[in-house]
This record gives C-alpha cells, sequence and structure tokens, in this order.
C-alpha cells in the first residue's frame, strides 16, 4: 500500500513538474511590447508642393510626358503637405550623395528615437540584450548596429543583427527574429529599429516605373523596446499573440517586381513593375491561408467551410472569411493608395477600418519598414486601442515577401505619440478635399501643349 501510494505521489509530483515547466517555457517565450517611439522631423525637411516642384524641376531629363506623369502619381498617391525629405535632397545635392550625408540621415532617425525610447521607459541601453536593426538599402561597415552600440557604450555580449534588402515588410521579420530569440534568452531585452534610408537613392532619371518611389517614399522610422520578462507583463503595451512569414521569391515575376536596378542613363533607382500587384495578392493569400486557422474563432471557420462546400453546387456563392470576427484593427502598411485599397477590398473592410493606414500615408508618406508603427500611433492616439483587442499588422516587401502579425493589446491604450502635435486636424476627408498639385498644375494636360515647344519649367516656376 505504501509503495502504491509513493507510486502515485510520484505520478503526481512529475505530472505537476511537466506541466510547471511547460507553463514557465510559454511565459519567457513571450514576447511583449514596453514601447515604441517614431521618428518625427524638423519642419525644414517638410516636403509641399512647391518644394517638390523645385526637386522635380532640377531633373533636366524631364520632359512634358514626365510632367504629365508625376503630376497623375502625385495627384494620386494619398501623400499630404507635411511629408518629410532628406536633407540632401531638399539642399539640391541628389545626384551627388555622400556617404557621410546617408549616415546623418539614419543617426538622426535612430539616435532620435532611441533617445527617446530609453528616457520614457527607464531601461538603460547596458540593459539591452538584442538588438535588430532593419535598413534595406544601406548596409555599411562598420554595421549600423555596431554603430548604435557604439554610440550608447552597450555590453560586449550583446546579440546584435543588421537586416538588409527586405524592403517594406522588414520590421516584421525584425519582430520574427526577436520573438524567436527569446525562445533561446529568457529575461532579455530587445530593441527593434525599422528604417529607411531615401537621400542616397533619389532616382535621377526618367523613367515612369523607377520615378514611383520618388513620388511615395519619405523619410521615417521607428525604434520598438520588446522583453519576454514576465515580471514586466503589467507595463506591456502589447503582446505578440502570432507571427507569419511568407516568401515568394522563387517566382521569377515576384522576385523582380520591386527591385534596385541601373535604367538605360546609368541612373540608379527602384524599379516597380505591373507584376506587383499581382505578386503581392499571391503572397498575401499563402500568408492568409497559414495565419487566419490561428486567430478566427471555431464558429467563423465552420461557417466558411459550408458556405465553401455549398459554393461546389452554386457557382454564384462567394465564400469570404470575416476576420472581425477575431481581428479589432487592420494595421496595413502605408505603401500608397493602391495598396491600402487593394488589401481593403480584399479584406472587406470599411472606411473606419482602412483610415489609420491612409492618414499614416497623408501625414508622413510611405516610410518604408517604419510606416506599420505611424498607422499604428495613430490607432493609439485616437483612443482605439482597448484592452484584449487583436490588431493584425500588413506587411509587404521586396522579395517578394508578405509578413504578417497579431498583437493583442494588454490594456486601454490613448498615447498622442508622434501624432500629438497634428491629431485634431485628422482624419482628413476624402471627399471635398483639393489636391494642390491638381489646383496648381492640372494645366499640365492641356493637349495644345502638345504642339509647343518652351521651356515648361521656367513657365511653372513663374
Amino acid at each position: 500500500m505504501e509503495l502504491l501510494i509513493t507510486v502515485c505521489f510520484l505520478v503526481l509530483f512529475c505530472t505537476i513538474s511537466y506541466f510547471y515547466k511547460r507553463f514557465s517555457q510559454m511565459r519567457s517565450h513571450s514576447c511583449y511590447m514596453l514601447a515604441y517611439e517614431c521618428f518625427k522631423a524638423t519642419d525644414d525637411r517638410k516636403l509641399d508642393t512647391e518644394s517638390c516642384v523645385k526637386i522635380v524641376l532640377r531633373n533636366k531629363n524631364l520632359g512634358l510626358d514626365q510632367y504629365r506623369f508625376l503630376l497623375q502619381t502625385m495627384v494620386n498617391s494619398g501623400l499630404g503637405e507635411e511629408t518629410y525629405g532628406p536633407r540632401n535632397v531638399l539642399a539640391g545635392r541628389e545626384e551627388t550623395p555622400t556617404l557621410m550625408e546617408a549616415h546623418e540621415e539614419m543617426d538622426e532617425i535612430m539616435f532620435g528615437t532611441l533617445d527617446n525610447l530609453f528616457s520614457k521607459t527607464d531601461v538603460s541601453p547596458s540593459d539591452i540584450d538584442i538588438l535588430v536593426v532593419d535598413v534595406s538599402l544601406f548596409s555599411p561597415s562598420p554595421s549600423l548596429t555596431a554603430r548604435i552600440v557604439n554610440r550608447y557604450r552597450m555590453r560586449d555580449n550583446i546579440k546584435s543583427f543588421s537586416l538588409s534588402g527586405m524592403g517594406c515588410s522588414a520590421s516584421m521579420v525584425a519582430i520574427d527574429l526577436v520573438q524567436n530569440l527569446f525562445k533561446s534568452y529568457k529575461n532579455a531585452f530587445a530593441v527593434v529599429v525599422s528604417s529607411e534610408t531615401i537621400g542616397p537613392h533619389w532616382y535621377c532619371g526618367k523613367e515612369n516605373s523607377m520615378m514611383l518611389s520618388n513620388c511615395l517614399f519619405r523619410s521615417g522610422g521607428c525604434s520598438v523596446l520588446l522583453t519576454n520578462k514576465p515580471c514586466l507583463k503589467h507595463k506591456a503595451l502589447m503582446k505578440l499573440k502570432h507571427s507569419v512569414r511568407t516568401n515568394i521569391g522563387s517566382n521569377d515575376e515576384a522576385y523582380g517586381c520591386c527591385i534596385q536596378i541601373e535604367d538605360q542613363q546609368g541612373y540608379n533607382g527602384f524599379l516597380l513593375t505591373r507584376n506587383l500587384t499581382k505578386a503581392a495578392a499571391k503572397a498575401f493569400t499563402m500568408n492568409l491561408k497559414v495565419l487566419v486557422p490561428k486567430i478566427l474563432p471555431i464558429r467563423e471557420l465552420i461557417r466558411f467551410a459550408v458556405i465553401s462546400i455549398c459554393k461546389t453546387n452554386n457557382k454564384t456563392a462567394k465564400p469570404s472569411l470575416n476576420l472581425k470576427t477575431g481581428i479589432q484593427h487592420f494595421c496595413i502598411h502605408p505603401g500608397g493608395r493602391a495598396v491600402i485599397d487593394g488589401l481593403g477590398k480584399s479584406l472587406g473592410l470599411n472606411e473606419y477600418d482602412m483610415e489609420p493606414a491612409r492618414m499614416a500615408l497623408h501625414r508622413f508618406g510611405n516610410t518604408s519598414a517604419g510606416g506599420l508603427w505611424y498607422v499604428l500611433g495613430y490607432m493609439e492616439a485616437k483612443k482605439r486601442l482597448k484592452k484584449d483587442d487583436k490588431i493584425l499588422m500588413i506587411s509587404l516587401g521586396a522579395g517578394f515577401m508578405c509578413n504578417n502579425c497579431v498583437w493583442e493589446v494588454m490594456k486601454d491604450l490613448g498615447n498622442g505619440n508622434v501624432w500629438e502635435h497634428c491629431m485634431d486636424r485628422y482624419p482628413i476627408p476624402r471627399k471635398n478635399t483639393i489636391n494642390p498639385f491638381a489646383d496648381k498644375y492640372s494645366w499640365i494636360n492641356d493637349e495644345r501643349l502638345n504642339f509647343v515647344r518652351m521651356d515648361l519649367s521656367n513657365i511653372i516656376l513663374s
């Protein structure tokens, strides 16, 4: 009898120990967001209509057709009058960028956001265990992570990673990397810095498909503080629930739809082809096939399965998943009006859902990997984020990749953050708004100009 009791006790003890260990591992594998800090440049870097026109007119390679293309692109871009450009471009040095200017552009973003992040959280740079920097088009030696370690005198055993070439979806790659590293490093702090260098890569040629990047991309970035320390759970803004990465680079069309090349005149730039929409749709669909079963309730999955079965007998039925049964907020990458409209339509979103992405694009432009954090900041500044809400972050980038993740809000949020200075002016209604480019320069589309030879730059400036 005593032997039986002893055996039962040992079994019970082992069972409790096993589940306690699993529970401890699950807690240590958690990824909490403690804070994020978006970059806001100084007012002297704003790219309003007049600044943009001066930059365009400096390019002597352009003619009437290119002016018309740029006008149409800017009118339809969704960008406002207060986005920020790189200093070398504003100063007229876009054709002769220097390494020093590239470093200065990155230093202003990285150090500006990190200074604020460490100050607001009272976390010392020496406490950071993991550092990830994602900047796609600038990979100097020593690395940008080394530059940060040197600036803040970080520990010699810090685990640092520099990610390049991953485009607008790089920030989600960095978050996923940290989540996986947290499985090996317990009670750790991690910092992710997401940005892009615009100045050294300003396109000075005349190819329409390569001029698009000049019209959309603007200066910006964000630094994020993450941890897996269970004792800091009560301080966390959000908890990472799921992360799914999809890379369809094995397809030639997808690989080449968003690529850095040199044009026939020798100008470097970023080529955006018509296959971009097709690649984005394919990557996004493949990603959702993995992510959706993890985030939607069983009842919604059953409903979708039933409708799908009925579709085999009724071709008019169009099955669709209602993502709002598991997601309350949609953080869409502000890559451009077409990107936002396309994703919104495919997900069945309304204007309220797409408002944060539209307003982030209007105020800050496409800031590449940092763009999603401006969208998140808008949601928080508008006090939309409530405890237990789920946020789906959607990012698309060169490769071609689609990297999405889901965050759970840990408490009601309402910090004005980088939007505090202009929140009273947003949202800006889509209707009854006059685009300044269309208002001032629509005459360029006059067909009579096709038969007149003149220096348009002098007319435009006047």
